[in-house]
């Protein structure tokens, strides 16, 4: 049975696990405050999922979710994510996240940066678009007339491999955007970014980004 590790709780997060567990994955979900603080979410997803540390959910995982804030993507753990894939739904939010002067002057992306940090690992941008309400409520099976499509990009094939297999698995189509540097056309504030679109739609929105 395939294990995801989830770093980060929050509603992204919170769905994504519930999502995995419904799908057959087993599930292990850490954040910043401790496995203690997870027991309702744990209960909630069910006896497909069990708290750790943000350090055992990298090492338990065949492949990995960072979803913390972008302000806290360093306390990421490096060496256990070694050559696995991990999917970034981190968006940049200065009033979060306070100003990164690199993001502001549009000199990387948010995934891009998490590579960095992760040198050994294969990044790929994913569910980092999507209203974390939708995330289990708006899928449909493939073929549906109008399904709802969602954008990835990495350097790595087979990390895009994966996440337009789960994203086919959690009920929506994929659009490949291309390697991490242009994963900014998915980001806030351009026209992809949290509204509903198909397949056809999402690469017009993708094509009318500026940066």
């Amino acid at each position: 049975m395939t294990t995801v590790g989830i770093i980060g709780a929050g509603h992204i997060g919170s769905a994504l696990a519930k999502g995995f567990a419904q799908h057959g994955y087993d599930v292990v979900i850490a954040n910043s405050r401790g496995p203690e603080t997870l027991s309702d979410l744990v209960a909630e997803v069910g006896e497909k999922a069990r708290a750790a540390t943000a350090q055992d959910a990298a090492e338990a995982g065949d492949f990995v979710v960072v979803t913390v804030p972008l302000k806290a993507y360093k306390a990421v753990p490096v060496a256990p994510l070694v050559g696995k894939i991990v999917l970034d739904t981190n968006n940049y939010y200065f009033e979060r996240d306070g100003h990164i002067a690199e993001l502001d002057e549009k000199q990387t992306t948010t995934s891009q940066m998490l590579q960095e940090h992760l040198p050994e690992s294969h990044v790929a941008k994913a569910f980092n678009h999507i209203m974390a309400s939708d995330i289990l409520t708006d899928g449909a099976p493939a073929g549906t007339e109008n399904r709802r499509a969602l954008a990835t990009s990495s350097d790595s094939d087979e990390a895009v491999a994966l996440v337009t297999r789960i994203y086919d698995e959690f009920g929506f189509d994929t659009v490949n955007i291309g390697p991490l540097s242009e994963s900014w056309r998915v980001e806030r504030d351009q026209p992809a970014y949290v509204v509903r679109q198909n397949a056809a739609e999402l690469e017009q929105n993708l094509a009318r980004a500026e940066r």
